[in-house]
């Protein structure tokens, strides 16, 4: 009798670290681990060879990988090489407040007068009234040109027309005001911090610091633009960090709860269209948060919940929780290559139509 309870206990333990270890989330060390049969885990080989074929034939994309629980999947092109990832950028950004909201150094509610912002410009009264949460979800009701293009203020109210808080606009003005912001608030460099909250931690395979700059033409405005070159690989380590709400192995690299606050929704994909009647043309309906894209209005499981960070030319993060998975795709710069928004959003789509576990 004694002997079967011993032996009951020992398949009990057995079967409690079975279903641990299985359980147990990936991550890459040095390296990232390839997925070996990920046709049995609902990867179709037949459709990821049509995929890569469109993206050959039908994309200007330079580097991509898919990666799922933790593994790669499927890449593509060149992942290794350190290029400019446009306005992904923001989206990082949005990660290093974490730590400083969390500890109080950076108070979202403090306005521009607060903060003595004011630019080559005078701010208007209204406008000195923003705070850095309207900043960061892009609803600082300031119309000013930013030091860099590539935005839609084009599609901007007349200046002081609307209340800080109230009008969503992707303006430059505010993500590099952003970035002004958080290094006169922690006191620290933002390549610096991505240094040492996501380079090292993360073990980033290529990140190359001496390879960040700043630019922006000062005579429009003084608040540059904080550019940014990674690799493919390392953009998919960030994916995964936010796919798993910020925690690398047993360590929480960025506050949970600031994970999700930055990919709450602060503008809907209706007021987005709304703002900027271009985005009813991309393919996918996106909402905003806190400089995080957010995929919403579909009827596909899997890009439920999705959300991403998007760069001019062809660049792009986007986390797919519902099924544990991260895309991860560039377009070097320096190539004079180019994709559209919606090429972009195709890209989206067609990388997790390859997945179907059933």
């Amino acid at each position: 009798m004694k002997s079967n309870k011993t032996l009951l206990t020992i398949l009990l333990v057995i079967s409690l670290l079975f279903n641990c270890t299985s359980k147990a989330q990936i991550y890459p060390d040095t390296n990232w681990s390839r997925a070996e049969n990920s046709s049995t885990n609902g990867w179709d080989d037949t459709k990821s060879s049509i995929f890569t074929r469109y993206l050959i034939d039908s994309t200007n994309i330079t580097g991509l990988v898919i990666v799922h629980k933790g593994q790669i999947i499927l890449e593509y092109g060149d992942i290794e090489e350190n290029s400019y990832i446009a306005s992904c950028r923001k989206s990082i950004l949005a990660m290093l407040f974490g730590k400083y909201v969390e500890n109080g150094t950076i108070k979202l509610n403090k306005t521009l007068e607060e903060l003595n912002i004011n630019d080559v410009s005078e701010l208007l009264p209204i406008e000195k009234k923003a705070t850095i949460k309207d900043i960061i979800s892009a609803k600082s009701g300031v119309y000013l040109n930013g030091s860099n293009g590539g935005d839609f203020r084009r599609y901007a109210p007349e200046r002081g027309s609307v209340n800080p808080g109230t009008h969503w606009l992707y303006s430059n003005w505010d993500f590099n005001v952003a970035g002004y912001i958080f290094e006169q608030e922690t006191n620290r460099s933002i390549y610096d911090e991505i240094e040492f909250q996501l380079a090292i931690p993360l073990q980033m395979q290529d990140w190359d610091k001496s390879l960040q700059r700043k630019s922006g033409n000062y005579e429009i405005s003084k608040f540059p633009a904080y550019h940014m070159w990674f690799s493919t690989r390392d953009m998919a380590r960030i994916g995964l960090l936010m796919l798993r709400k910020g925690k690398w192995n047993d360590k929480q690299i960025i506050p949970e709860t600031w994970v999700n606050e930055i990919i709450t929704e602060r503008t809907s994909y209706e007021e987005a269209q709304k703002s900027v009647p271009l985005l009813k043309s991309d393919g996918l309906d996106l909402g905003y948060g806190y400089m995080w894209w957010l995929v919403e209005n579909t009827n596909d499981y899997r890009l439920k919940n999705a959300y991403s960070a998007q760069g001019v030319l062809g660049q792009n993060i986007t986390i797919y929780p519902e099924i544990d998975v991260v895309l991860a795709f560039k377009t070097k710069s320096d190539y004079r290559r180019r994709n559209s928004i919606q090429t972009q959003m195709n890209i989206m789509k067609k990388a997790v139509e390859i997945y179907n576990p059933n």
